[in-house]
């Protein structure tokens, strides 16, 4: 057997991705190692550490045992010590023992996905104690893996890769999340419609529909009269999703009409993910 048509969109993202921050990061000098990235608090060398350790979790490696400094003020709950660990543990590595890592956690990888022969609803190990579906687990991943490529080409000047297979995994994620932001977190009028025009490398018009008793849906259909209207382009709406950069930086670049209480709530609660 060989890996269900329903994972090889999420395999083929995540390969695109890794290959392409194995790229970025092969040629830099040792100090372009500490340039600082849109992710929170975290350098180049500290999301690609993230990386590596996420990849070894996948992989089913036992978690490195580590304390972490006490001076480590951008962590403050269990999340971020969880997250922390697997790079905190790579701070004093040098480059060639990045790249190095980095290209084995690769090559296994790759090796554990010719080999995955698994149902996509299998159940597997995931952060915290948790569990998720074998398709959630790498439809997760790839969009995760793809976020921090987008952070690594933004600290090293080299765009790119925002239409890839990894940024159709990213849209579908980000889709997903909006019914939830607009009608529960934003309380959006009920009975109301909610339209989204982005434009760029990915492209989409949706209308997040909030129905008598709260519940949001998202639909592809356009809404005539709707409550509220945002346009901006793919590259924003990503940097805003994730958490990569603030409403007020992005001000000029979100077009936003209907009634101002209601945009600002679903734009100050549009983060998915830091």
């Amino acid at each position: 057997m060989s890996l269900h048509p329903t994972l090889q969109p999420y395999a083929d993202a995540w390969t695109h991705s890794i290959d392409a921050i194995s790229e970025l990061v092969q040629p830099l000098a040792e100090g372009e190692w500490n340039r600082r990235t849109p992710c929170p608090a975290w350098s180049v060398r500290d999301v690609v550490s993230h990386v590596i350790g996420l990849d070894c979790e996948m992989l089913g490696d036992p978690r490195p045992i580590h304390t972490l400094p006490r001076d480590l003020y951008h962590v403050t709950n269990d999340q971020q010590r969880y997250m922390e660990m697997q790079v905190d543990v790579r701070r004093h590595h040098t480059a060639p023992e990045m790249t190095s890592e980095l290209e084995y956690v690769i090559i296994r990888r790759n090796r554990q996905l010719r080999n995955e022969s698994r149902d996509p609803g299998t159940k597997v190990r995931a952060p915290f104690s948790t569990e998720l579906t074998l398709e959630e687990s790498m439809r997760g991943h790839a969009f995760t893996v793809w976020v921090h490529e987008q952070d690594l080409r933004a600290a090293l000047g080299r765009p790119g890769n925002l239409d890839s297979p990894g940024a159709q995994v990213a849209r579908d994620v980000l889709l997903d999340a909006l019914p939830a932001i607009v009608a529960e977190k934003a309380n959006a009028p009920r009975s109301s419609a909610i339209v989204f025009d982005v434009h760029g490398p990915i492209e989409f018009l949706r209308t997040i529909r909030v129905d008598i008793q709260g519940r949001g849906t998202l639909e592809t259909a356009p809404a005539l009269g709707p409550a509220a209207t945002f346009t901006l382009d793919w590259e924003t709406y990503v940097r805003l999703a994730c958490g990569r950069v603030s409403l007020d930086a992005a001000a000029d670049r979100v077009k936003a009409e209907g009634d101002p209480e209601l945009t600002g709530a679903i734009l100050r609660n549009f983060t998915v993910t830091q």
